[in-house]
């Protein structure tokens, strides 16, 4: 193969394309697009001043509490926000579905609230237009009109005979028609990555972890966009007509973009349901009850455990000990409930994953799906960075209420077994600063590209898989 002619007949096909007034109207639009969703994007990013205020709002509230008992600072509480990464701006996920905020308390693991979901209207369902969405959905489409008729219109006209006997190769022909839609589509691709780049330096973005994920997550669209314009070729090889060849490839964009999608979502939730979240609180509550309540003086477990302790420090009353007896009963019933609720609600996140993973293998017969899912995972809008602001959230709300119940077990008098009044059973207050404020953490690429495995898999197989389709049809493809 002469890369001389692949570079001439490339260079020929981005000419022809650009004579056109519509390559020029596209253009246009895309350029609109790229304006509406970088203006979006920039204003979803924003929402993080937001949430660093309210966070500062909520520590600030936490220290400005004054001395008292450390089990009504464990009931006051405080809030986590989740930090919207960088890279959000471009792809927004699911992150407008799966909350942002929890308040955090002793002996109850509340859900993440206030998605922007719940507090917008339903029109959200369609979709926001991030610049992830326009390359997804809106660039294949102008790669399949551009590129639907670069072999079969030539045939039509008789042209492609000329080219064959001039002394082209059908494998110089397709890699060349192949190149010059390639052109054509990096030229839209790299404007967004552009922008994006130039968002992320203005921001000070400054760390290998940010631009790692953005090199990749520029490769893995280029390698997108290589895979489709092959595709684009290779169809319009094996057509008889220029409208046989669209129709082909409006039913590849339709198969690849909402079929396989939509068809993958229902099945997953069919045969794996998930409980309420009635049915999950509940079942959490019984097994509470079964297992031991805190809360409840005569409850068999902790009257065992209240004779446990007595024989083990040989006194015959609570007051005796060298501790405040009601601190422990917390801490331990802290403990107990926290197990239960973390057992519950990792089979939960399993049966939620069982739900994804059909999504994420069918990835490997649909390069949009692969890109989608690495996408939102690189960006840290995916699933699995939702459940890891949740598992953050618990341990640190876990370990604020057992700091409480520390307290009041070395510093309230062992005689005060129950009860927070009075100024003889109070902690002070430089105690409650002392405990550091919840900061989020995104999570490690390493961890991130461990879970897009599938994905990155599938993007290289399938470059392979259409590099020898036309390999293959530059031995089958006939000139007439």
């Amino acid at each position: 193969m002469r890369i001389d002619i692949v570079l001439l007949i490339g260079k020929q096909f981005w000419a022809n394309a650009f004579k056109t007034r519509a390559m020029y109207l596209l253009l246009s639009i895309m350029v609109v697009l790229l304006i509406y969703s970088t203006l979006s994007g920039i204003h979803y990013i924003g929402h993080n001043h937001f949430r660093t205020d309210h966070q500062e709002m909520a520590r600030k509230s936490w220290e400005d509490n004054p001395d008292k008992h450390p089990h009504r600072m464990a009931h006051f509480g405080t809030f986590a926000f989740r930090l919207k990464h960088p890279l959000s701006l471009f792809d927004f996920g699911m992150e407008s579905f799966t909350g942002n905020a929890v308040f955090l308390e002793a002996h109850q693991q509340n859900m993440v609230n206030f998605s922007e979901a719940g507090l917008s209207s339903g029109l959200l369902r369609f979709g926001e237009l991030s610049m992830a969405m326009v390359l997804q959905t809106i660039l294949p489409l102008i790669i399949f009109f551009v590129g639907y008729a670069a072999i079969v219109a030539d045939r039509e006209k008789g042209t492609l005979k000329i080219l064959l006997t001039q002394g082209a190769t059908w494998k110089e022909i397709l890699f060349g028609k192949s190149l010059g839609l390639m052109m054509m589509a990096f030229l839209f691709g790299l404007l967004f990555l552009m922008v994006l780049m130039g968002i992320l330096v203005f921001n000070g973005v400054d760390t290998w972890d940010e631009w790692g994920r953005f090199v990749i997550i520029a490769v893995a669209y280029l390698l997108f966009i290589f895979i489709l314009c092959l595709i684009t070729v290779a169809v319009s090889t094996n057509s008889r007509s220029s409208k046989n060849a669209l129709i082909k490839l409006l039913g590849i964009w339709l198969l690849m973009l909402v079929l396989l999608p939509r068809t993958s979502q229902a099945l997953g939730t069919y045969l794996f349901p998930t409980p309420t979240k009635l049915e999950f609180r509940s079942a959490i509550e019984k097994e509470v009850i079964k297992n031991g309540d805190s809360h409840n003086p005569d409850d068999p477990h902790f009257l065992a455990l209240k004779d446990s302790v007595l024989k083990v420090h040989a006194v015959s009353s609570v007051e005796e000990l060298p501790f405040n007896y009601g601190g422990f009963v917390m801490s331990q019933g802290e403990k107990l409930t926290a197990e239960i609720y973390n057992k519950h609600h990792h089979r939960l996140l399993d049966r939620y994953r069982d739900q994804n993973q059909l999504n994420q293998w069918l990835a490997l017969i649909n390069p949009y799906l692969a890109l989608k899912n690495l996408s939102m995972a690189l960006s840290g809008t995916d699933f699995e960075a939702y459940v890891d602001f949740q598992r953050q959230s618990e341990s640190y709300r876990y370990q604020l209420a057992q700091k409480m119940n520390r307290l009041q077990m070395e510093h309230i008098s062992a005689k005060k077994v129950s009860g927070s009044e009075g100024k003889a059973h109070v902690v002070d207050r430089a105690e409650w600063k002392s405990f550091p404020d919840f900061q989020h953490h995104y999570l490690a690429n390493s961890t991130v590209l461990r879970n897009g495995t599938v994905s990155i898999v599938s993007l290289v197989l399938w470059t392979f898989i259409a590099i020898a389709m036309l390999m293959y049809l530059s031995k089958r493809a006939k000139a007439i």
